[in-house]
C-alpha cells in the first residue's frame, strides 16, 4: 500500500514537467516543419523571390513592345520602324535590294 502511494506521488509531482516538456516538443515542431512554420516561410519566400523576377522580366518586355507600338502611332509615325515592319511583315523590298533568305 505504501509502495502504490509512492508511486502515485511520484507519477502525480513527474506529470506537469513531462507534459510542459512535451507541449514545448510539439510547438517547437510546428514551428519550424508546419504548414505555417518557417521552412514553409522560407519557401514561399523563395517563389515570391522567383515571381518577383519574372515579373520585372515581364515588365521590360511589355515597355519595349509599348514603345514599338508608340512608334508605330498616326500622332508620332516613325517612318524607319513602318519600313521595318513593312519589310518584316509584307516581305517588302526595294527594286534594287538584294534579298538572301536564310533558313
Amino acid at each position: 500500500m505504501i509502495v502504490s502511494l509512492e508511486i502515485r506521488k511520484r507519477a502525480k509531482a513527474g506529470a506537469g514537467p513531462i507534459l510542459g516538456i512535451l507541449a514545448v516538443a510539439y510547438f517547437s515542431y510546428h514551428l519550424i516543419e508546419g504548414d505555417r512554420g518557417l521552412f514553409a516561410y522560407l519557401k514561399l519566400q523563395h517563389e515570391i523571390d522567383r515571381a518577383e523576377a519574372v515579373y520585372e522580366i515581364t515588365e521590360a518586355e511589355k515597355a519595349a513592345l509599348e514603345k514599338r507600338v508608340a512608334l508605330l502611332q498616326p500622332e508620332n509615325l516613325d517612318i524607319d520602324m513602318l519600313e521595318e515592319r513593312s519589310r518584316d511583315v509584307l516581305g517588302l523590298a526595294h527594286p534594287d535590294e538584294i534579298v538572301i533568305y536564310l533558313k
